[in-house]
């Protein structure tokens, strides 16, 4: 069996790569990145004005000027305006361009205006480049500003467009189809048997997909029946990026998902994980490009596979640059029993700045009630050994 960081590696070296696609500055919010972006003017373009004041040339204060002759407005947006008194100053708004023949600017609660003049007072000690924010000081034309693979939020987003791009090329988003397999999953809302129970996966996947920024979702329920398998696997493989199937992978009589998809001609790259819960995790990938992930049907381990897995498989396929996880500390010893990477799930909080995990282990994993308050898990290695309080070990988010 792959270990966890070799099953990782597995899917991402295989997952087939999604197109690029040219999407405008409004609709970028979490794509992924496609192209470098480089800065087409210096930033800022101009020595921009950082505060509402006056501005002159500090040498006539430093010279024992102190009242200053308002002469002209300089708003942001208007051409620069020319300071030819040294005793002279302009009016300035923030944003503006600093005008010619000024070097500082001072703010307006600094100063006091009185019939055309502005007073400095003796303490207010201008310098140059005070309230100025210097032409090219954050970057200069021409410099690069992001890299194919990077997300796009808010932040990268201002950046585009302050480089005067109206549009990039972006990873196409997948499609995504969410498959639960199980004669006794019964449909939330309808009656259900003593044997039965209620369809849950399907909706917990939906919700952490959508809490992930991935809008191209769809569900789909099958039975434990070879034929609809085949028949409903076969046009989800056409249709989709990639299959999320819950159930049915393990090594009962009915499961049935492996045996489908090789009849399909989906390559397995792997069968199962040296971990728990999620041992009997599948992967493959179709010809035409659908990637499968088969995660086992009890909701934990349907839960932490497409966390530790499925996120980093997605993401790989629309290129993003793969981020190592957050380490954070046990806060309290743990035993290991398997001879398995073992998957803990924890409640985080803050320690001076750190993260202490607190452990929250299941009933088993079955029991999605305990995830209830969890933030995620933390992956731990092999027993049988105690995991000590304080020690480092990587953390995962739901």
């Amino acid at each position: 069996m792959l270990s966890p960081a070799e099953a990782e590696s597995a899917i991402r070296t295989n997952v087939p790569a999604l197109p690029s696609e040219d999407r405008p500055l409004e609709r970028l919010a979490g794509a992924v990145l496609h192209e470098a972006v480089h800065a087409t003017r210096d930033q800022p373009p101009f020595d921009r004005v950082t505060m509402d004041g006056i501005a002159f040339a500090a040498g006539a204060h430093r010279a024992g000027t102190r009242n200053f002759r308002i002469v002209a407005t300089q708003a942001a947006g208007a051409p620069p305006a020319s300071l030819e008194d040294p005793n002279a100053c302009i009016e300035v708004m923030t944003g503006a361009i600093l005008p010619k023949g000024c070097d500082c600017v001072v703010p307006v609660e600094k100063i006091t205006v009185r019939d055309g003049y502005a007073h400095v007072p003796d303490e207010v000690a201008p310098a140059p480049g005070a309230n100025v924010h210097a032409r090219g000081i954050d970057c200069r034309a021409g410099s690069p500003l992001l890299s194919p693979g990077t997300p796009l939020g808010p932040a990268e987003i201002a950046v585009i467009a302050s480089s005067g791009r109206a549009h990039v090329r972006v990873s196409r988003e997948p499609r995504i189809v969410v498959i639960t397999t199980g004669n006794e999953l019964v449909e939330p809302g309808k009656p259900v048997a003593e044997w039965q129970i209620y369809r849950s996966n399907a909706y917990a996947v939906l919700a952490a997909l959508r809490n992930r920024g991935f809008d191209q979702l769809t569900h789909d329920h099958l039975a434990d029946d070879v034929d609809e398998l085949r028949s409903a696997l076969r046009r989800h493989l056409e249709e989709q990026d990639a299959l999320i199937l819950s159930g049915g992978v393990s090594m009962g009589r009915y499961d049935y998902v492996p045996r489908v998809l090789d009849e399909l001609g989906v390559r397995t790259i792997f069968h199962k994980i040296s971990q728990r819960p999620g041992k009997p995790m599948w992967f493959g990938v179709h010809p035409n490009g659908t990637a499968v992930y088969a995660l086992p049907g009890n909701p934990v381990s349907t839960s932490v596979c497409l966390a530790r897995y499925v996120y980093r498989g997605l993401d790989a396929a629309r290129g993003r640059t793969a981020l190592a996880p957050k380490t954070v500390s046990l806060s309290e010893d743990f035993e290991v029993k398997p001879a398995l990477t073992y998957f803990l799930p924890v409640t985080l909080a803050a320690d001076r700045g750190t993260f202490s995990a607190q452990p929250r282990p299941t009933q088993g994993s079955g029991d999605f009630t305990s995830l209830l308050g969890t933030d995620g898990f933390v992956e731990l290695p092999p027993g049988p050994r105690i995991v000590s309080r304080s020690t480092p070990v990587n953390f995962y988010p739901w």
